[in-house]
């Protein structure tokens, strides 16, 4: 993976009691996620003190198939989803490796 890649850290807080069923749910998206073009890396992993707290760890080709992937069916359809299951919106941050 060179320099130039995109890097995405996605982060989900569930609702107490909405742990499992949101972590189902987020577990969904990896497998038509990594068949996208220009997905590179596609990994969930959970807080091991906060079950409830879930995050992304995404690489990209580029920005546009990034894009591609926001607007992808199995990501715009998580949002009416997860709507009752989190805590708060997701944090998306976008990043570039520098070292």
């Amino acid at each position: 993976m060179d320099k130039s890649s995109l890097t995405v850290f996605a982060e989900f807080h569930a609702k107490p009691g909405s742990e499992q069923s949101l972590g189902e749910l987020l577990k969904g998206l990896i497998e038509p996620t990594r068949k996208e073009q220009g997905c590179l890396r596609y990994d969930l992993h959970v807080d091991n003190d906060k079950p409830g707290h879930f995050l992304f760890f995404e690489n990209w080709v580029s920005m546009a198939l990034l894009q591609a992937h926001l607007g992808s069916p199995h990501l715009t359809a998580l949002q009416s989803q997860s709507a009752g299951l989190v805590a708060e919106p997701p944090r998306i941050v976008f990043a570039s490796r520098i070292g």
